[in-house]
């Protein structure tokens, strides 16, 4: 079992920068392939960016690629997202979810979900 707790989520002015963290607990952390998903409301929650288990790979979505950094820091049980020149369409609720096997963009392949940490970005 694998607990995954969110923070950092919080209010910002387009264009500015944000840092969301995910704290793992549980089994190994460095077992499991990584990722973050948002949703909004009114639509299907949607990958934004994975991490394999040891973070030399990653990947992302292509609305947030070249402004989303995802890392991780395996003796911190801890995987973190880097959101810059965010945009008032990067609003959503952001959550960090686990597998078993390399990230992928499909959530059925997850086992373990955050509760998620809101982001809202003004205009």
């Amino acid at each position: 079992q694998v607990q995954l707790v969110e923070s950092g989520g919080g209010l910002v002015q387009a264009g500015g920068s944000l840092r969301v963290s995910c704290a793992a607990s549980g089994r190994t952390f460095s077992s499991y392939g990584m990722a973050w998903f948002r949703q909004a409301p009114g639509k299907e929650r949607e990958f934004v960016a994975g991490i394999s288990r040891s973070g030399g790979r990653t990947g992302y979505a292509d609305s947030v690629k070249g402004r989303f950094t995802i890392s991780r820091d395996n003796a911190k049980n801890t995987v973190y997202l880097q959101m810059n020149s965010l945009k008032p369409e990067d609003t959503a609720i952001y959550y960090c979810a686990a597998t078993d096997y390399m990230y992928s963009i499909r959530d059925v392949e997850y086992r373990y979900w955050g509760q998620g940490t809101q982001v809202t970005v003004s205009s």
